[in-house]
């Protein structure tokens, strides 16, 4: 596949400059190459180096994300601004489809009857409609929506090809995404309280790149 930026040549440029000054000031690292296009990117997006030490890489999480994006796979976001984020025309040339279902009126009413989180609920929806298995699943905004992945992996083996769980937060962050490293499931996860929307955008715009840039 071809570069789909649709970049002018002088924002090309500019993100090039970038990246040379986010590999320069960062330094000597034990990522793979490719588990650094995705820290890079992500620090690329931030400004802030600090994702060096955060990020971490489980199981094949490069190799199962970019297969499930080759195969068009579902894409299962917590929040819209991950849905938003996401760059459509790459997505679009893959197959791949965004899933948000936080502002659903029946995921409003049943987190409101069940006294639980519509990110929980908007989980439990995207599980019912089968999109779990072999998706790619980003959660960037709610702890909440992490810890309900992780029980549905736990509990009935619905496991995603990759998780993306980069919630930021003072309330359970930190504790949904060590939640997902014990599990025996891909993911790529930011450890304690940073993370974000952001974040989770800029992790899959890498696995599509890298998938782009294959030989």
């Amino acid at each position: 596949m071809n570069d789909m930026r649709q970049m002018t040549s002088l924002g090309r440029a500019i993100e090039e400059a970038s990246f040379a000054i986010v590999d320069a000031e960062a330094g000597d690292h034990s990522f793979s190459p490719a588990e650094w296009q995705v820290v890079r990117r992500v620090i690329h997006a931030t400004a802030d180096f600090e994702f060096k030490s955060l990020l971490r890489f489980q199981g094949d999480a490069i190799g199962s994300g970019i297969a499930a994006l080759e195969r068009g796979c579902p894409i299962v976001v917590d929040v819209k601004m991950i849905e938003v984020g996401l760059n459509a025309h790459r997505l679009a040339a893959y197959g791949c489809h965004t899933h948000c279902f936080i502002s659903d009126d029946d995921v409003m009413r049943e987190a409101k009857m069940a006294q639980e989180t519509r990110a929980v609920m908007a989980m439990r929806k995207a599980n019912d409609l089968g999109l779990l298995r072999g998706a790619i699943v980003a959660v960037g905004n709610a702890p909440t929506a992490l810890l309900e992945i992780a029980r549905v992996v736990r509990e009935q083996s619905e496991a995603p090809a990759l998780i993306v769980g980069v919630p930021v937060g003072f309330v359970s962050a930190a504790e949904a995404k060590d939640a997902i490293t014990k599990l025996d499931t891909a993911a790529i996860v930011s450890l304690g309280r940073k993370g974000g929307s952001t974040i989770a955008v800029a992790v899959i715009h890498a696995l599509l790149k890298l998938s782009a840039e294959k030989p």
